[in-house]
């Protein structure tokens, strides 16, 4: 009997210090350098093997480079603007009217303009001259 008294008195005790549990704080909005790791594995492997193979081949030295281009990429993009830009640059080739959709808009050469961008950083960044 006595010693669940003293627990009812500790348990008291340590609630009036300490108070209840409040609950958790929303978590911040994520900044720019936390997209870097927005790109899925799958993309940025595809991203690799393809700078690579441009590359002439597997080495280290061209896998290194390769992988620290699309880290790069991703500083300057979400990879929802790195898949559209990619979009529309593989698109923008249709002929006709067809290609004018994915060529004319103002978004379309906003986003390939900053993904070149993109790549002349990754590029100045990742490879030895």
């Amino acid at each position: 009997m006595k010693k669940n008294y003293l627990l009812l008195v500790n348990a008291t005790v340590l609630t009036a210090l300490f108070g209840c549990a409040s609950a958790p704080e929303p978590l911040p909005e994520p900044t720019k350098k936390e997209l870097v790791n927005d790109f899925p594995t799958r993309d940025r492997v595809e991203y690799v093997l393809n700078c690579v193979a441009q590359r002439g081949g597997l080495s280290y030295i061209n896998q290194y480079a390769c992988g620290c281009k699309i880290d790069k990429i991703a500083e300057k993009l979400s990879f929802e603007e790195y898949e559209a830009a990619k979009t529309f640059s593989y698109l923008k080739s249709t002929p006709g009217e067809s290609g004018g959709v994915f060529r004319d808009p103002a978004q379309s050469k906003n986003l390939r303009a900053k993904l070149k961008e993109a790549e002349e950083y990754a590029e100045k960044s990742c490879f030895v001259k």
